[in-house]
């Protein structure tokens, strides 16, 4: 055998070792392409089942019409409420009740020193004193004068001229006498007293200050309320107006007095609708001869009016305010996202009570995520679906 014969065994063997290890090469490239692109897809799919965002669902519950009443917001006030202001200049001698202080009609509050009005009024009286001079002698005169008038002393030019002086200083004493009952009325002013029974809500001046009148200066001195009664005033929502006529009972309660409640009655309403809130102005008398209610607090009205029938209740949380006005997010059959404008009639603070755009067999989600449009992919979760529709829960369950 030549050694040419002995060499071609080996390079086969060589060749066939070469093939076979570029053909596990390949193998092992393959498989790993192959398990990265399984480990993508599988990485892709999990992400894309993670970015659809779990949504709890509630329905919307049906109020019970002839039940509930009404729960709304509102602020006492005084039942007569009087500022009391100065009608003269002058200064602030003294004052005789603070705030709080009770007091009955015609009770001095505050004395004001006017300076220039007593000057005033002391000049007056003495032109009053000349008027008066100067018209008692034209009177004797004009009379000598008249009874000279059936002789040749005096003409009857004369005797006409004497009378008519007598006439003009008679009106300049009127003139007079006018002005110093205007100045002596002045002087009246000068003691503030109160225009009724009530009490001193407020006192805003001091001894020695300056006091000024007209529209350009004046202030409020002092504030005089009857609180043996209070009103107050709620705004109605258009839909329940027609429940809530004169004579509709309602019940008060305020934060300094948890858990007591005050009775009220309507009185009166505006019989006009508001057009920026869509309410109604009713005024509620409520008495308050203990006291134990302040003008100016803050106050829940209960009135005991029948719920309007069709109307829906939703959490506040499930309500969208955008651009686009108000809406719900729902989910449709397939778990999208489908957007309802809606119309409120009421908002109870926790709940919203709704007129339409929606209905008892939607499913609302409840606390939309931020930005969420038309055609969203969710992932409906179990939830709670709450009841305001009497002021109580109940719990139930969607599975989506």
């Amino acid at each position: 055998m030549t050694p040419d014969q002995e060499l071609q065994p080996s390079t086969r063997r060589l060749h066939i070792t070469g093939i076979v290890v570029v053909i596990f090469a390949l193998v092992v490239v393959a498989f790993g392409l192959v398990s990265r692109a399984e480990q993508t897809s599988h990485l892709h799919d999990l992400t894309e089942q993670r970015a659809v965002p779990n949504v709890a669902l509630i329905s919307p519950s049906a109020l019970q019409s002839g039940s509930g009443g009404l729960e709304l917001p509102g602020r006492l006030e005084a039942y007569i409420r009087a500022p009391i202001y100065a009608r003269i200049p002058g200064y602030l001698k003294s004052w005789k009740h603070d705030i709080g202080s009770k007091v009955k009609a015609g009770e001095l509050l505050a004395e004001i020193d006017t300076p220039d009005l007593d000057q005033q009024l002391m000049q007056a009286r003495a032109d009053l004193n000349v008027a008066e001079a100067n018209a008692k002698l034209a009177e004797i005169t004009a009379k000598r004068w008249q009874a000279l008038a059936g002789t040749d002393a005096v003409s009857t030019q004369d005797v006409d001229q004497r009378t008519f002086s007598w006439n003009a200083n008679m009106a300049q004493v009127k003139a007079a006498q006018a002005n110093v009952d205007r100045l002596s009325a002045e002087e009246g002013f000068k003691r503030l007293i109160a225009p009724f029974d009530g009490m001193v809500t407020a006192r805003e001046t001091d001894i020695g200050a300056l006091i000024n009148v007209g529209s350009s200066g004046g202030t409020e001195l002092f504030v005089i309320s009857e609180t043996s009664k209070l009103r107050v005033y709620v705004n109605v929502p258009q839909n329940f107006v027609p429940s809530v006529p004169s004579g509709t009972k309602a019940t008060i309660t305020v934060p300094e007095h948890p858990g007591k409640v005050y009775s009220g009655t309507v009185e009166a309403s505006a019989q006009s609708v508001s057009p920026s809130t869509g309410t109604t102005l009713m005024q509620i008398i409520v008495d308050n001869t203990n006291g134990e209610m302040m003008p100016g607090d803050y106050a829940s009205i209960h009135l005991e009016a029948a719920t309007v029938a069709g109307l829906l209740s939703l959490p506040s949380s499930a309500v969208i305010f955008d651009a686009r006005g108000l809406s719900v997010a729902t989910v449709d059959a397939s778990n999208h996202v489908v957007l309802k404008s809606i119309s409120i009639v009421s908002d109870l603070g926790t709940a919203v009570q709704v007129a339409s755009g929606v209905s008892t067999s939607d499913r609302v989600i409840d606390s939309p995520p931020d930005g969420i449009v038309n055609g969203t992919a969710v992932h409906p979760v179990v939830s709670a679906t709450p009841s305001v529709a009497d002021g109580k829960s109940k719990s139930g369950t969607d599975h989506g």
